[in-house]
């Protein structure tokens, strides 16, 4: 037998002295293989699973950390070349080969580079079958302790590993986002900065969010026009942060469309959830979005793809589209998983579809899964199927059940107030004990988010006892008054206004409660100095859907846009000058401050969407301001005509305006004599109309009246008479307009703006008005039909009396404004 050369001996015993003395460098001088490269050329080989199985099964025993990761990253590769039914991922998680190369992963990881090692732990994710995976884990913790060397692109790719994992609120993520504050002003890789911003979003301050747009905007031009991509998830981003950004998403969009024939139905319909939530419009996008999805139908005839087709395309399609996507709904509806059905809902209530087999047969779906949805899905399905009218008394039944067995072991103050909120919605919206115990015991850890939601679930009850029960409890009174007391306690000791607008923008001014409302006003009030040009946008939006007149905080608004209009975005503008048209409010420096934002916005008018420049002009008509650039922006050929592609007929009577219209009938001597949802010549829509001639006596139209529930007919398609011909000497036009609550201020009662000039118009053309407020028509003094029609007969026969008269009975209708959530209830109690 040949003897050992010395000096092997002796390598080999200074080898294993190292080992023992330092464990650690052992590692760094393992035995490889003379080459790697021949294995890994080997691998790159291997066109399907089975060879790269085979591979491994040969091989085991010599593989290096870096060919276990090719190896990885080979599997991953098939996968993804694959069509959707094609993949096949538990079947190379479950084959014993992807068990011997994860054991190896195991032993090998801490050998990994850093690329090769997230890689790993991202495709290892994509096959993993079990919720905690000893090998994720693992990789995890040793990304964490070399976190701080990793570059841009390998910390957004670990980034969305942990994203995937749900650890958006994790100490990791948090780590992450500190590095990416630290490092923000030298990034220059824009695309992997905007992953790493959709992760992080739910842990960034404001300052940082601000931080994050800026950076954004001077990287925007490095990226690709073709980069779709980076663009969605800059969406997504200022969806996360709830940020309406203008200059941002108008950038966006415009990458979108220069790239529509690279976005599938998963793209479109991503962006489309992304405009509705942010209320971003481009009519644009609709338009080819449409064009795109429609032609889309014949080629999904898979529940899945479908149901995303229909969510997305449903609520933007035209008549003979909805009618295809609800008869192969119908023929697909069986096989919806419980996922699917909801999705399938809540699209049928954005398109305002009360199509009754559909509905049953998406309810049957949702009955038997009712178990499986969680709190807030349950929200959702109560107000979908709430809105469209389904009346099931047994799914009613079982959802009230699951909704308070829910409330009974919930102790998380937003999941609660979620409950509550469904179970105001049913159709008996009683809480025994047990539940209003249990909204007691979060009170104190509740936000103003929670706060107001639980204001408006406890007085839709208290309305539905009022109404049905004629009975208000002193547990009702008391719970409001709890309500009452934590919300003052929480403005009350706010500290600035970047905290407490982190609560406030998330909620819409008018579903504030009544009875905090007037303290929330005073603490904004009390910050008015902290609003700028970086929120000045943000919160006149928010005073516009407050319906609260506050001359302090407008006139703050209008200072803050003459001292610092250079800082604003010009498409920002007409969201400024929004609250003091609705609310019919002049600053002392109403010329410097309108003609500023005018100015601002002249040179883009040309590029601004069609509807926001009518909201514009329409605006600023309400404050009597007519600037001439923007008169001849909108009256021009080429912008009428845009605009006139966009128009629609919508609209007709509900339930409740057919009832008035009867009553009308009735007090004017037939159906004849007054006409519904008359079409002026300048485009206002009266809700009733009717003619008296000398004598008061009414006049009839003829044959040509509109018929109940349909569309009012354009001038120039219809005999009626247009207002201006000549009437019988001494006769009158009148139009009757009924004003829900969002037509007078919430504090006083002031009339908005856009209800002041519609008066004034139209009695220029001709028209004695007779605006009804609902607090009048709601009020217990005409609580009868009798009462109704005598009240009628005195506005329409009798002396004309002023408008002030809505404000009579505000004190009694109060409590009925609570809640302008639901505008079908506005006028129902007829």
């Amino acid at each position: 037998m040949k003897k050992t050369p010395v000096f092997l001996h002796l390598l080999v015993t200074n080898m294993l002295r190292l080992r023992a003395i330092c464990p650690s460098s052992w590692r760094v001088f393992q035995f490889r293989p003379i080459s790697c490269e021949p294995l890994i050329i080997q691998m790159n080989k291997c066109t399907d699973e089975e060879q790269i199985f085979d591979f491994i099964e040969r091989n085991k025993a010599i593989l290096s950390e870096k060919q276990v990761g090719c190896a990885f990253d080979m599997l991953w590769k098939l996968q993804k070349q694959k069509t959707g039914l094609l993949k096949n991922v538990e079947y190379v998680r479950d084959h014993p080969q992807f068990l011997t190369l994860h054991n190896l992963a195991t032993n090998k990881f801490k050998l990994m580079n850093d690329d090769t090692l997230v890689n790993v732990l991202y495709v290892t994710q994509q096959f993993a079958g079990e919720a905690h995976d000893p090998l994720v884990e693992a990789l995890v913790t040793e990304a964490w302790r070399r976190l701080e060397r990793f570059d841009i692109k390998l910390l957004s790719e670990f980034s969305s590993c942990l994203a995937d994992q749900h650890l958006y609120f994790s100490p990791l993520m948090g780590k992450i986002a500190d590095i990416v504050h630290r490092n923000l002003e030298t990034t220059q890789d824009l695309s992997s900065l905007s992953v790493l911003m959709v992760n992080i979003s739910s842990l960034i301050s404001r300052q940082f969010q601000q931080q994050l747009v800026n950076k954004t905007e001077l990287l925007f031009d490095t990226i690709d026009s073709s980069e779709v991509n980076v663009a969605k998830r800059i969406a997504e981003f200022l969806r996360n942060v709830r940020y309406h950004y203008q200059p941002l998403l108008e950038r966006c969009n415009n990458v979108f469309l220069s790239n529509v024939d690279h976005l599938d139905l998963d793209s479109i319909s991503k962006i489309l959830s992304v405009y509705k939530f942010l209320q971003f419009n481009s009519f644009e996008f609709i338009i080819m979005a449409k064009k795109k999805l429609t032609e889309m139908i014949p080629l999904c005839n898979h529940p899945a793809s479908f149901v995303k087709l229909f969510v997305a395309l449903g609520p933007i399609a035209g008549p003979e589209e909805k009618k295809q996507l609800k008869s192969t709904m119908l023929l697909m509806s069986e096989d919806l998983t419980g996922e699917q059905a909801l999705a399938v809902l809540g699209a049928m209530g954005d398109m305002e579809s009360r199509n009754s087999c559909l509905i049953e047969r998406v309810t049957s779906v949702l009955h038997k899964h009712l178990d499986s949805y969680k709190p807030l899905e349950l929200l959702k399905i109560t107000q979908a199927l709430t809105f469209l009218h389904f009346q099931r008394k047994e799914f009613f039944v079982k959802l009230r059940e699951l909704l308070l067995s829910y409330l009974k072991n919930s102790f998380i103050p937003t999941e609660v107030s979620v409950l509550v909120r469904a179970i105001s919605l049913l159709p008996s919206p009683h809480l025994d004990e047990v539940g209003i115990s249990r909204i007691e015991a979060v009170l104190p850890q509740c936000d103003l988010n929670n706060l107001s939601s639980f204001a408006t679930s406890v007085l839709r009850w208290i309305r539905h006892d009022h109404m049905y029960l004629d009975n208000i409890t002193a547990k009702q009174l008391k719970l409001l008054q709890k309500l009452d007391h934590y919300g003052r306690q929480r403005l009350q000791h706010s500290n600035g206004l970047d905290l407490l607008w982190k609560e406030l923008k998330s909620l819409k001014g008018n579903m504030f409660p009544e009875s905090l409302l007037e303290e929330m006003i005073a603490t904004l009030q009390h910050f008015m100095d902290d609003i700028n040009y970086m929120n000045v946008v943000e919160i006149a939006s928010f005073i516009s859907s407050t319906d609260y007149l506050s001359t302090l905080l407008l006139d703050r608004i209008a200072s803050v846009a003459v001292q610092q209009i250079e800082k604003i975005h010009p498409f920002t503008i007409p969201a400024i000058i929004r609250p003091f048209s609705m609310l019919n409010y002049d600053p002392p420096q109403r010329d410097e401050f309108l003609g500023t934002c005018v100015q601002h916005l002249n040179s883009y008018l040309g590029i601004l969407d069609p509807f926001i420049l009518v909201f514009l002009g329409f605006s600023l008509a309400t404050l009597e301001y007519f600037p001439e650039d923007l008169l001849k922006a909108i009256f021009n050929i080429k912008f009428l005509a845009r605009l006139d592609s966009q128009l629609e007929s919508i609209g007709g009577m509900d339930g409740a305006q057919q009832q008035i219209y009867k009553m009308l009938a009735e007090v004017l001597g037939g159906i004849n004599c007054v006409k519904a949802s008359v079409l002026t010549p300048y485009y206002h829509t009266v809700d009733f109309e009717c003619i008296l001639d000398k004598r008061k006596k009414p006049l009839p139209y003829g044959s040509h009246n509109i018929a109940l529930g349909q569309l009012p007919e354009m001038p120039w398609e219809s005999n009626m008479e247009i207002v201006g011909s000549r009437l019988p000497p001494g006769a009158e036009r009148i139009a009757l307009e009924f004003l829900d609550a969002k037509a007078l201020c919430r504090n006083i009662p002031h009339m908005k703006g856009k209800s002041a000039m519609k008066k004034r118009h139209l009695e220029i053309l001709g028209y004695r008005v007779i605006q009804i407020s609902q607090f009048e028509w709601n009020s217990m003094a005409l609580s009868t039909k009798d009462a109704r029609m005598d009240y009628l007969r005195e506005r329409i026969f009798g002396e004309v009396k002023s408008c002030q008269q809505s404000s009579t009975f505000l004190a009694s209708g109060t409590i009925f404004a609570e809640d302008n959530s639901s505008t079908d209830s506005s006028w129902g109690m007829v």
